[in-house]
């Protein structure tokens, strides 16, 4: 039940978060949702940063990856808003930003998650 509570609390804090994110940054590009963008990518690298420091053994321990992880990075990061909004930009035909924004969104995420590696393996 614990480990219930803390994926509970963690993925509300990352939901606010993302809100707090999202909400004004959003509007501002048209055909570009920068605010999902932002947090898709910052939780890709904070994933990756999560996992490599819970790999390690010695910094974060169950408890601990389950909050950040799993409750904090599944709040924060939204693949149904970002499959909706792709959805949009095909709907309205707007092919040329739906390719930028899913490629980058995925690519620079992987990265990401792989950059949260490297800097975990370091510290």
């Amino acid at each position: 039940m614990k480990q219930a509570l803390l994926v509970f609390l963690g993925g509300g804090l990352g939901s606010v978060l993302r809100y707090l994110i999202s909400r004004p940054l959003n509007p501002l590009f048209h055909n570009f949702f920068l605010g999902t963008f932002l947090v898709n990518i910052i939780g890709c690298l904070l994933i990756g940063l999560f996992l490599g420091l819970s790999a390690k053994g010695n910094i974060l321990n169950y408890n601990n990856t389950l909050f950040l992880a799993t409750g904090f990075c599944g709040g924060f990061t939204t693949f149904s808003a970002f499959a909706f909004e792709k959805h949009s930009l095909l709907k309205d035909g707007d092919l040329l930003n739906f390719s930028i924004y899913m490629i980058s969104s995925i690519g620079i995420g992987v990265l990401a998650v792989v950059l949260g590696l490297w800097i975990a393996k370091h510290i």
